[in-house]
């Protein structure tokens, strides 16, 4: 998992910026936690957002209660690119130039259970909460927890006080929960997506494996396919699968698919001496795993690494760019 970068506040024409001298932790996951988040001028205005007549959402089950509404249209450009620019100098993360800003309020008897949020295709992967709640009190309930397991005690716990934001990564152990309150909480949060995990990435996996069936396999594939049903657990040769549907979509001839389909069940290693080959199976084990399983920035890190230097092959073209978009800050 990706660390959160550890830098000093900047200013910008002698005023102190957002997000001032963010306090690091690594346990139980990356998290960050500031004090005092933003001006006294821009939380007034982010009150405000609580007071609209706005299309609120409300959850009211046994593991979420608490009531949403999008008010992204409401928050200003120069704001939203403050705080983007902000959050990739806390996290390093290559983030994409838009953002999700919800509000949230939990009346006396809401809670939220333990969760990770894990990143699933197309989901966001850092997040920001920012407290609105005066006069705030330990009997009011409301604090957030985090965990390093489902079922194990709370790690660290940020009370909800009033400008306290808190930041964190989101990966398939990043497990967190807010206590029931017992008077009202007011909480705004802002949601970023990393580059190679974008909604237009989510809508083109879906559309490579749209009606998929492992009745598209090359005849060669198919004893190779049975015997490793038979050994193997089920979520590595669906994967395997996926990953040879892949590149019988993008054309790719028989003995291809076949080492794509050994390499992510983990048969056998694709060799390199044929770069597009190789580059061919590495991309599609990659979005194989991504419409399987989530979003994993140590795993797309080492995919990034073992293409660097190899040329953007035509028929991998639109899902490349996709997957390993260039990035400039």
């Amino acid at each position: 998992m990706s660390s959160l970068r550890q830098r000093s506040h900047i200013t910008h024409n002698g005023v102190p910026s957002l997000l001032l001298q963010p306090d690091y932790h690594h346990k139980p996951f990356p998290f960050f936690f500031v004090e005092t988040a933003f001006s006294e001028e821009q939380c007034v205005a982010l009150e405000l957002l609580f007071s609209q007549d706005n299309a609120w959402q409300h959850q009211d089950g046994v593991f979420y209660r608490c009531s949403l509404c999008d008010v992204t249209a409401d928050i200003s450009a120069t704001f939203q690119v403050e705080i983007l620019n902000k959050m990739r100098e806390i996290t390093g993360l290559p983030l994409v130039d838009r953002m999700l800003v919800t509000v949230q309020r939990m009346l006396p008897g809401h809670a939220i259970g333990v969760h990770s949020d894990r990143p699933l295709l197309g989901y966001e992967i850092a997040r920001l909460v920012v407290q609105l709640n005066k006069q705030w009190q330990p009997e009011h309930g409301g604090v957030l927890q985090l965990f390093s397991s489902p079922q194990g005690e709370a790690v660290f716990s940020v009370n909800p006080e009033y400008n306290k934001a808190v930041g964190f990564l989101l990966h398939a152990d990043s497990y967190h929960a807010v206590t029931e309150v017992s008077q009202p909480r007011q909480s705004v949060v802002f949601n970023f997506w990393h580059i190679a995990n974008t909604p237009e990435l989510a809508a083109h996996i879906v559309a490579l494996f749209a009606n998929l069936s492992f009745s598209e396999f090359p005849a060669a594939l198919n004893p190779i396919a049975s015997a490793a049903e038979s050994s193997l657990a089920e979520e590595v040769t669906f994967r395997a699968g996926t990953a040879a549907i892949a590149l019988h979509r993008w054309g790719y001839d028989a003995a291809t698919i076949v080492s794509g389909y050994q390499h992510s069940a983990g048969l056998s290693t694709c060799d390199a001496s044929n770069a597009e080959t190789y580059a061919a199976v590495l991309l599609a084990d990659w979005v194989a795993y991504l419409y399987r399983d989530t979003f994993d920035l140590i795993r797309w890190n080492l995919l990034q690494h073992a293409l660097i230097g190899i040329k953007m092959f035509p028929r991998l073209t639109p899902t490349w760019r996709l997957c390993l978009p260039e990035y400039k800050i």
